[in-house]
């Protein structure tokens, strides 16, 4: 990774710790969000994955009224950096904890890859 890859990612990783902050207090049964990236095509290879702890959760969420508040925080939030995602329901993904358990038996960093 290139001095410039690594200066960006630590400053969209302090942004998203923001948005994983503000979504914990506000959203039932999110746990968390990561983010994959090859910087030789950034950012249209920019994804971000926001994880719900069961599909429960997940689906309780896509059916509220609430349910773009993650797309659109995230999307804000990157903005303020100079970041715009080209295709946000390609970039930012939504999964669980519980279908990585089934598919992946826990294991994030293979489901991810």
């Amino acid at each position: 990774m290139r001095k410039s890859d690594k200066k960006r990612d630590n400053i969209l990783r302090k942004v998203l710790t923001l948005v994983c902050e503000s979504a914990l207090k506000d959203i039932q049964g999110f746990c968390w969000l990561t983010h994959i990236v090859n910087y030789d095509n950034f950012p249209k290879s920019l994804r971000i994955v926001c994880v719900f702890d069961s599909n429960a959760d997940l689906d309780n969420y896509l059916l509220s009224d609430n349910n773009e508040y993650l797309q659109s925080i995230i999307a804000s939030e990157l903005s303020q950096i100079d970041i715009k995602l080209d295709n946000i329901t390609n970039q930012i993904l939504f999964d669980t904890e519980e279908n990585c358990a089934e598919q992946h038996q826990g294991n994030w960093s293979r489901r991810l890859a």
